[in-house]
């Protein structure tokens, strides 16, 4: 073997160990929102909580009349079964909505809320309270352990508590510290539960249509996950196998050096 082809030979082995271990990431890949025009028409900033089961619910009734409106308002407790004592500040309590989609109300009983809105909730309770129980009620509910999940190459995977129940996939994406640079944008996984089922959604962060995506706006348990992209994955199995490829490369320049002498 001559010495012009084993620089050749070298040299090649060098490229191929280089696409190996390196991993470029295109800036197109990365940046948000810089594919498409957005479609205001269809564009919405109206979202609808849905009630589901296992959703706890704070639901206060008022009214002019105090009296009238206690026997409907759960009581506001601070204490602690685990160490049977008054702790911290009272907080009302909250009906868990069961697996049959059914809450236990006073005076009415079971009341069947599971996948209706708030605002067909609030219409409901106040059919049932007005006029005969309490006159011009007014109902409020909110749900307390609204939360959403982020999984996936992030920099702070978690789940999150919402307060205020409006939350974007963005603000979703922000509450996690931003998808890693490695984090695929362009086909992230948003799992939403759908009555008995749990359906699969994807969103292309890369384009503007993202603002129309049904998921756009989360709902309570969402779980967002981000793959990987490609270059991670394979960043990640040439680190498994770096011991492996130094080994081979010492390998084969002792085995060129010995034919070359």
């Amino acid at each position: 073997m001559n010495l012009f082809t084993t620089k050749r030979l070298l040299f090649f082995i060098i490229i191929t160990l280089a696409i190996c271990f390196s991993s470029c990431v295109s800036n197109k890949k990365i940046a948000y929102f810089q594919f498409d025009e957005i479609d205001q028409e269809n564009v919405s900033n109206v979202y609808k909580t849905v009630f589901k089961p296992d959703d706890l619910l704070q639901i206060t009734i008022s009214s002019d009349d105090l009296e009238a409106v206690k026997p409907f308002n759960l009581p506001a407790v601070a204490f602690s079964a685990a160490s049977n004592a008054v702790v911290g500040q009272a907080q009302q309590l909250t009906y868990l909505i069961d697996s049959n989609g059914e809450i236990d109300f006073p005076i009415f009983g079971k009341l069947k809320i599971g996948g209706l809105t708030r605002e067909e909730t609030i219409y409901m309770l106040k059919s049932k309270l007005s006029p005969d129980y309490v006159k011009n009620p007014t109902v409020n509910i909110r749900i307390s352990n609204f939360k959403i999940t982020v999984q996936g190459d992030v920099s702070k995977p978690g789940t999150f508590n919402i307060p205020n129940e409006r939350v974007t996939i963005l603000d979703a994406i922000g509450l996690a510290g931003d998808l890693n640079i490695s984090g695929k944008r362009d086909n992230v996984l948003v799992i939403r539960e759908e009555g008995a089922f749990k359906k699969e959604y994807r969103v292309n962060l890369l384009s503007k249509n993202t603002y129309t995506s049904p998921v756009f706006y989360l709902q309570q348990n969402d779980i967002v996950y981000v793959e990987h992209n490609y270059a991670r994955i394979q960043s990640a199995s040439s680190n498994t196998n770096t011991g492996l490829f130094i080994s081979i490369t010492g390998t084969l320049i002792a085995i060129i050096t010995l034919l070359t002498r």
